[in-house]
């Protein structure tokens, strides 16, 4: 096994605070398009915010549902998701494109992205989405779920995602915000957890399913002590840290 790597995302664009502080910390912005969070001046901000400190951007496309943050179960037909997810992509794209960048990857929010990790249609919408735009973005899922493998089945590159600060079901799905111990408070707990699932992977029943990215929560209010601990952590670890490509 070489040197292990990662890339370390972030939720931005979101009017959480932190940008400022975390853009330094991370590889990877996956920036609100209006649809659960942001405006295009917000968007824009951050865009700029990113290309300064030379970190990767990418759509991070919702249900249409400011009130609840995106974070309620929506269901409507297949097209309509595709069209709602192209379109978000593709305003972020041309904030990015007004200033000379291009996105690397797509990553859904909240409730679109876990209803997608076990609904197979909806993840396969996604995918149409993203595969539509261009073939060259890289497609952020739930390591090991339903839209990781909707996506490798479409040809279009995928990475896998991890959560040190929340801990896992035994299916390997996120455990539920509202149980004891779903989220990990401790800055030096979520960094040995970053270590674990990177060296170890997550088990789903027999099957072992490795990260190529890692989430650090944003709207935290130790995000940025997190990051940097995180940081700090897995170079100790000899883990390598570097944008999704």
């Amino acid at each position: 096994m070489g040197k292990m790597k990662i890339d370390l995302n972030c939720d931005l664009g979101e009017s959480a605070g932190n940008d400022e502080a975390i853009m330094p910390h991370i590889t990877s912005a996956n920036i609100a398009c209006g649809f659960h969070a942001g405006d295009a001046s917000v968007m824009q901000a951050t865009v700029k915010l990113a290309k300064r400190h030379g970190v990767n951007i990418g759509a991070h496309p919702s249900w249409k549902d400011r009130e609840n943050f995106g974070r309620v179960e929506i269901n409507i037909p297949a097209e309509e998701v595709e069209s709602i997810v192209f379109e978000q992509i593709n305003t972020l794209a041309q904030i990015a494109r007004a200033e000379g960048i291009a996105l690397t990857h797509v990553k859904p929010h909240g409730a679109l992205y876990n209803q997608a990790a076990t609904d197979r249609g909806l993840a396969d919408a996604i995918v149409r989405a993203v595969k539509r735009f261009s073939v060259d973005l890289i497609l952020v899922g739930l390591a090991g779920s339903g839209l990781c493998d909707a996506g490798f089945e479409a040809g279009i590159k995928v990475a896998g995602e991890g959560f040190p600060d929340r801990a896992y079901n035994p299916d390997g799905t996120l455990m539920s915000r509202s149980k004891q111990g779903a989220v990990i408070e401790s800055p030096e707990d979520v960094a040995k957890n970053a270590v674990k699932l990177i060296r170890e992977g997550i088990l789903f029943g027999e099957r072992r399913v490795f990260v190529d990215t890692l989430c650090l929560h944003g709207d935290n209010k130790h995000a940025v002590e997190n990051a940097i601990l995180l940081r700090e952590v897995l170079t100790k670890n000899g883990i390598e840290i570097a944008g999704l490509k």
